[in-house]
């Protein structure tokens, strides 16, 4: 099996456990994810199997949307609820606060990553630091909020929250965002739902927990489920060559112009499908100064017991 499958992460399971788990589901160890999500979040985690897995390093830098909801007033250390309360505030701010406080954070901002995230310091994972009462400076990095749409605002409640919509760059901490927009406010927050609703073309409704995918696995009908690895880059154009030239493409090598078909319209710096006579997928490729360079093989021959 080769593909991807968009998982339902449930509460409670970090990411690697989700793996784990679908290793003895699917019977096989080439199984990656592609992107962290708390313990506590839940929402679409894609997996890639087999050759796939190639993947991972690709789906990891696609955009993301979320849905958070922050509670204001409380400030802790990990900036979610889970965490160890550090400070609380009375909470004095209107919608229209809300409202404009949120809209300051569309678009690029420096954003400092917690130091509960699994980024690594000296090769040591932040959090394992925090949990020893240890915190590093960490320097801001530039992420994206693309949009960022306020969904409900709730102040007339003991707990007073915001539930919030957020579609990002790779590398936004929400936790962090919801911290940033609390300070912004005056009054601190921090976050206390996540629901990641996409990864790219992977959405929320089409998602899959553990549990259907045994029954899927059982039925033998998992595989309708799998998202082809040539599926992914639908949107780039299909190049198929004629047999002679399988040697090249099976061994990965870059093919110069006199051997694309004629039908190929050039697009420098354009990325395409490549396929070989047999239509077996092959890989991506980019078009520079006349010629197809390989970015991304995924190809494999079998024959060679690879």
């Amino acid at each position: 099996m080769n593909g991807v499958l968009n998982v339902y992460k449930e509460q409670g399971f970090t990411s690697h456990d989700v793996v784990a788990k679908l290793r003895g589901i699917l019977k096989t160890k080439k199984i990656g994810h592609t992107g962290t999500l708390d313990p506590d979040a839940v929402g679409v985690l894609p997996v890639c199997i087999g050759k796939a897995t190639k993947l991972c390093d690709l789906i990891t830098d696609w955009g993301k949307t979320y849905e958070a909801v922050m509670l204001l007033g409380t400030v802790t250390d990990t900036l979610d609820t889970s965490g160890k309360i550090v400070a609380q505030s009375e909470v004095n701010v209107s919608e229209v606060d809300i409202l404009k406080a949120c809209n300051e954070f569309v678009g690029a901002y420096e954003q400092i990553p917690p130091m509960y995230s699994a980024l690594k310091h000296n090769g040591q994972k932040l959090y394992e630091l925090a949990r020893k009462g240890i915190e590093i400076e960490r320097k801001p990095r530039i992420v994206y909020i693309n949009s960022l749409r306020v969904n409900d605002i709730n102040l007339s409640d003991r707990q007073k929250t915001v539930t919030i919509t957020v579609d990002c760059s790779k590398g936004t901490y929400i936790r962090s965002l919801c911290d940033d927009i609390g300070k912004k406010l005056g009054c601190g927050a921090c976050m206390m739902k996540l629901t990641r609703t996409r990864v790219g073309e992977f959405r929320l409704d089409d998602t899959l927990t553990l549990n259907q995918i045994s029954a899927l696995v059982l039925k033998g009908e998992l595989e309708d489920r799998v998202v082809g690895i040539d599926e992914i880059f639908k949107e780039y154009p299909e190049i198929t060559f004629d047999e002679e030239y399988d040697k090249y493409l099976h061994n990965g090598n870059k093919v110069a112009w006199q051997q694309i078909p004629d039908d190929f319209v050039d697009y420098n710096g354009s990325r395409y499908r490549v396929y070989d006579h047999m239509n077996h997928f092959i890989g991506i490729y980019e078009f520079r100064d006349e010629i197809l360079f390989p970015v991304k093989i995924f190809y494999e021959d079998n024959s060679k017991g690879v």
